[in-house]
């Protein structure tokens, strides 16, 4: 066996199940055992050990890069909570710092109106003529026996004033010193908020570095995937062209020598025995189903899907012949029922190729070329592939 046959041999199937009829299987059973193993074993078993031990470090790479990326997130996370706390802070000194500067202008402005009000009234009960019983205007009278009482109230008016003023002089000190320790712990708030800024800055710009590393380390993963898988693709196209070249050659000689058109057709292949009558043609219409098949490439495996929201792989088949007004079956074992079984050397593009008992499990278009396509597994898209000709694989079956 060749390393392509080996890869040919390969389709993925679900784990064993206790076997019901075909008909009674509801969708293509290509699910979670088929999306693994498919994954698994549909590569060229040469390339394997160099790319998948690539792919693998590549692989371990990412992980760590993503829990370093997560780590460094969890830090942005801390010191922006810690920014905007200080933010906070800030906030409530500078609003502080503006009550006690405004507290500072009223008080000097009530000190300085009590100054002219006192001021005021004492020139005007100096000045004062009027009732001789007023005695406050007495005292500032020219009568010498009032000059002591003019000299008390003017050291009272005088000291009021004072004591005013002093006691704003301690009240502006007390304000200031207040005010100066406000401003210290301002600017102490301030370096911490511009520490941690450049301290968050700094880790995002980590992380950014860190997830330009992660996504070019995802993008070669990817292009390592997509090279095996083109590789894989080209070797089970070219099984596959060579076992219809082979399986003609084989019929061609059958029929030369006199033996039927069946002899030969599944020699050692497993797959399903096929009339020895000539198949019927290709029906009109089936140009139609492959094109439409391949417009949906892309839509992602929906199990039950039957439509281009999402598609599972005989729901793709139906679908698609149903565009070219060819009516199918649900199932893939009712659509292997419904069909003509051919031999693999007399297979054309429009017909289907069936796997498990019955075509149970899985079902695709051949497109031509040792190509075809088909809606594989969930997790994966409808996609054109090489024909998988091994494990599981029972016919080919002609529509109409």
């Amino acid at each position: 066996m060749t390393h392509a046959e080996q890869y040919s041999t390969s389709v993925p199937r679900v784990p064993s199940a206790p076997r019901r009829s075909p008909r009674n299987r509801v969708f293509c059973r290509a699910n979670t055992g088929l999306q693994n193993r498919h994954r698994l074993r549909g590569v060229l078993t040469a390339s394997r050990p160099a790319s998948a031990g690539s792919i693998s470090d590549d692989k371990a790479q990412a992980a760590a890069i993503a829990a370093k990326i997560q780590a460094t997130q969890a830090q942005i996370a801390t010191l922006s909570g810690q920014v905007q706390a200080a933010d906070y802070q800030l906030t409530q000194l500078n609003s502080q710092i503006a009550a006690n500067q405004a507290q500072v202008v009223k008080d000097q402005a009530e000190v300085t109106k009590d100054q002219g009000q006192l001021r005021t009234q004492a020139i005007s009960d100096y000045t004062n003529s009027g009732s001789s019983s007023n005695q406050v205007t007495q005292m500032f009278s020219s009568n010498m026996n009032t000059s002591a009482a003019r000299s008390v109230y003017a050291s009272i008016a005088t000291g009021n004033v004072t004591t005013t003023i002093d006691n704003l002089h301690t009240a502006q000190n007390q304000l200031q010193a207040a005010q100066s320790a406000l401003q210290q712990q301002q600017a102490q708030a301030t370096t911490t908020r511009n520490t941690l800024q450049s301290s968050e800055t700094q880790a995002s710009a980590l992380a950014a570095q860190d997830q330009a590393a992660l996504n070019s380390v995802n993008a070669d993963i990817q292009n390592q995937i997509k090279a095996q898988q083109a590789a894989a693709q080209l070797a089970a196209t070219t099984a596959f062209n060579a076992k219809v070249a082979a399986a003609q050659k084989a019929q061609a000689a059958a029929q030369t020598g006199g033996v039927g058109r069946g002899a030969g057709s599944s020699s050692g292949s497993g797959v399903s025995s096929v009339p020895t009558a000539p198949p019927p043609p290709v029906p009109a219409g089936v140009g139609g189903a492959i094109q439409a098949a391949e417009s949906q490439i892309g839509t992602p495996y929906v199990w039950g899907g039957s439509s281009p929201g999402g598609f599972d792989c005989s729901g793709l088949v139906m679908w698609s012949f149903g565009q070219a007004g060819i009516g199918l079956p649900r199932t893939s074992g009712a659509q292997y029922a419904a069909t003509t079984h051919i031999p693999l050397a007399d297979i054309q593009p429009g017909d289907l190729l069936f796997y498990g008992p019955g075509g149970s499990e899985h079902v695709a278009i051949y497109i031509g070329g040792g190509t075809m396509v088909e809606a594989p597994y969930t997790g994966a898209t409808v996609w054109n592939t090489g024909v998988r000709t091994g494990d599981g694989f029972v016919g080919v079956g002609r529509v109409g």
